[in-house]
């Protein structure tokens, strides 16, 4: 596993909001936000609009969830976010994750995802202990993870972790 280097110099994680259980025939992939779900992610969205964060490329997977969720942060930061879907962040390991963030040129990028991926993409880069210290109960859903890489000591840092 190979830990991106800047750029980008910011990522943000967003794991998708609370998804609906799949109707009988119903594909995971096909899964939509259920109703608490739409709300936080027009939540977490006006919520990291208002902390100014702003990434100048959002990758979303192409499940309907991450869309859904991808979708509320682009109504919230506006029309000028560059988005991108995926389909390889579905179903992906997190070595996917890392070489998707090290393959960007911009200054800050956001991923749309699912867990446990999330996760250890997080873990990846900030490391064990910080992040079971800094999520003792895991990454939840619609949370928004903030990650500024450190030139002076050369190491990604949780800058902020935004819930609902």
């Amino acid at each position: 596993m190979t830990v991106p280097l800047p750029p980008p110099n910011r990522i943000y994680l967003l794991r998708h909001a609370e998804a609906a259980w799949a109707e009988p025939g119903q594909r995971d992939f096909d899964r939509p936000l259920n109703e608490k779900g739409f709300g936080d992610a027009e939540i977490i969205a006006d919520k990291a609009a208002d902390k100014g964060y702003r990434p100048d490329l959002l990758i979303s997977s192409t499940a309907l969830r991450c869309r859904d969720t991808a979708d509320a942060i682009y109504r919230a930061i506006g029309l000028t976010l560059e988005v991108r879907y995926v389909d390889a962040l579905y179903n992906a390991t997190v070595d996917t994750y890392l070489e998707i963030i090290d393959a960007q040129d911009e200054a800050a990028v956001m991923l749309v995802g699912h867990n446990p991926t999330m996760e250890q993409a997080l873990e990846a880069l900030i490391g064990h202990e910080a992040m079971v210290s800094a999520l003792p109960g895991g990454f939840p859903t619609a949370g928004l993870a903030v990650v500024d890489y450190d030139a002076s000591a050369a190491v990604w840092r949780l800058t902020d972790f935004v819930v609902v």
